[in-house]
């Protein structure tokens, strides 16, 4: 575990750790974690009824029980999800930055001629436009203190820190203004990005490589851990701190979204059921390592944090 532990928002968080005896779902008090695999056999079987194991969870915050120090325990991936949805390019100023840049650097505009064209572009689609989703690998994930590796093939290795939400209640055609009775939970994800291996130069006309670029083996580092969303504020007004070898390189706010998470959710269930444990990501904020010219090398050092929900510390390392 790190030091300082990692805190969470509210009386109990939710989380997989591993001790002496193997990985259990875990009820989290602060510095203290209490083994539930006495009541359920895995921390995603929480979300498949939610309504009934949330005052239950409250409860077990003050009984007899296994419990152990926080420090003492290994932190894995908070859950296994059913299946992983990503957003892209929800961040106003990140997509306003990204394509003023290629207006600048392509079509000869200048930067403020540039950026104007960009703003006007993101107001046009915030009135008319939806989101953009794609699915991610399970196989991506990775624990929160876990190791970054690098694979093989490519060299822009890229961060994007991102809130997530744990849905605890299935549902398709979910309308807006009921999706967020949807959210069980929150939590932080890191969804890395291999930037030259995005678009495929033998296949111009299909476009980008979402497989290759961001599922790589531990791509996806996740945790520590899971948040009721009824502790957890509001998700439109969090802060994501994302530091690279100390520096601060992302810190915005979860209100600079495009389209919330109720279009979100909404958006999803037009095409794939929901169902509890599914997580869904809700877009990084400006300043990944492209913005700045800088990605990850080994024995780099990547920390990142969102309000309430606790932090990340991954170390970078080389596949070989």
């Amino acid at each position: 575990m790190p030091d300082p532990l990692p805190t969470h928002a509210g009386p109990f968080a939710l989380g997989t750790f591993r001790a002496a005896g193997g990985p259990f779902p875990g009820l989290v008090t602060g510095e203290r974690v209490r083994d539930l695999s006495d009541q359920v056999a895995s921390t995603r079987a929480l979300f498949e009824d939610w309504d009934d194991w949330l005052p239950r969870l409250a409860a077990l915050t003050d009984t007899d029980g296994t419990w152990h120090d926080l420090a003492d325990l290994e932190v894995l991936v908070p859950l296994e999800p059913g299946q992983i949805l990503q957003s892209g390019a929800n961040y106003r100023k990140h997509v306003v930055d990204l394509v003023a840049k290629e207006k600048a650097s392509v079509h000869g505009a200048t930067p403020e001629e540039a950026r104007a064209d960009a703003e006007r572009m993101m107001d046009a689609r915030i009135r008319e436009g939806v989101p953009y989703l794609f699915l991610g690998s399970p196989r991506a994930l990775c624990g929160a203190y876990d190791d970054i590796v690098l694979p093989e093939r490519g060299e822009q290795h890229d961060w994007e820190l991102e809130l997530a939400l744990v849905i605890g209640k299935s549902g398709r055609n979910i309308p807006v203004g009921a999706a967020m009775e949807h959210v069980a939970a929150y939590t932080v994800s890191n969804d890395l990005t291999t930037r030259d291996r995005l678009y495929r130069p033998d296949l111009k006309a299909i476009g980008t490589d979402w497989f290759t670029a961001k599922n790589a083996d531990t791509f996806l580092p996740t945790g520590p851990f899971l948040v009721p969303a009824a502790f957890a504020g509001d998700p439109h007004d969090l802060r994501i701190t994302l530091r690279h070898n100390g520096v601060v390189r992302q810190d915005e706010s979860t209100k600079d979204m495009i389209f919330d998470i109720p279009m979100l959710i909404a958006y999803a269930s037009t095409t794939t059921t929901l169902r509890p444990g599914d997580l869904l990501l809700t877009g990084s904020p400006a300043g990944n390592g492209a913005h700045w010219g800088v990605f990850l090398q080994p024995g780099d050092v990547v920390e990142g944090e969102i309000t309430g929900l606790g932090r990340q510390r991954n170390t970078v390392r080389s596949h070989a």
